[in-house]
């Protein structure tokens, strides 16, 4: 069987693209296990002992697994209450038409347009003077505030993309508008949701600025603990890459769990 030059350009592409990609991932965790000397040789050593010496100092940090933890908290209530108040409110979006429905629907997209630093001595002050500073709910209502309109725009064209008709059918058949919503819109709905909650725990597990504004020393997250290390003096880069591995393997480890619902969810809208 002949294959066209068009195939094997493309599959080199593809190949070309995943392993650009894939491979700050993989000098991340390959330097996690590799000594100082290692990491900093020149030219780069591929073939080493690999050593937990990194990861031992890191789990021995209280402070560590503290931010870690409350990375955690912090994501998994963010991403919890953006699904949880965004989905309604794609919903009315989609299948409703209302007074302000247009400036509304600004509200929510420009959201995304505000750059975090501009509101950052903001946000700071009014922490502040409400005595909301190095606390998780301060974190959490800012995170909100971003990862909402992702929540909403995601799953506002995901419920469009469902038939009317199943709704009409089940008004005939007597059911109220919640349940409608509950057993049509969101089983049927599920990708965008999925793809949403996505996006929203990793926007809140990674973000660094207002987690480095809006906390002192109770909760830290683990992005500012990892920039932590660097000093004016050393650089840890064995300490530094294995944290960054283990921030990283949550939402490697969630984004595979509902990566079922991602591809049917990024694609939706490409087809009638």
């Amino acid at each position: 069987m002949r294959v066209s030059s068009d195939k094997i350009l493309h599959a080199l592409g593809l190949t070309a693209v995943i392993l650009f990609t894939l491979f700050p991932f993989y000098w991340m965790v390959s330097a996690s296990f590799k000594t100082q000397a290692d990491i900093l040789a020149s030219p780069p050593v591929w073939l080493f002992t690999p050593t937990l010496d990194h990861y031992r100092e890191i789990f021995a940090d209280s402070k560590v697994l503290g931010a870690v933890g409350n990375s955690l908290i912090i994501a998994t209530a963010t991403t919890a209450l953006a699904v949880l108040l965004g989905a309604p409110a794609a919903f009315a979006l989609a299948r409703y038409d209302f007074r302000g429905k247009s400036d509304l629907w600004f509200w929510f997209i420009s959201n995304r347009m505000t750059s975090p630093i501009v509101l950052a001595l903001p946000v700071y002050i009014l922490a502040l003077q409400l005595k909301m500073l190095d606390t998780h709910l301060v974190l959490i209502l800012i995170y909100l505030t971003f990862n909402l309109p992702i929540v909403v725009w995601i799953c506002t064209d995901q419920f469009k993309s469902i038939p009317p008709d199943l709704e009409q059918a089940a008004r005939l058949d007597g059911a109220d508008q919640f349940t409608i919503f509950r057993k049509i819109y969101l089983p049927l709905g599920a990708p965008g949701i999925a793809v949403s909650a996505i996006f929203s725990f990793i926007f809140s597990w990674n973000e660094l600025l207002y987690a480095l504004v809006l906390t002192r020393r109770d909760v830290q997250t683990a992005p500012v603990v990892a920039t932590s290390f660097m000093s004016g003096y050393e650089l840890p880069w064995g300490k530094i890459m294995a944290t960054g591995t283990v921030i990283v393997l949550p939402v490697t480890i969630f984004a595979l769990i509902v990566s079922r619902h991602m591809v049917r969810g990024l694609t939706m809208g490409a087809t009638k």
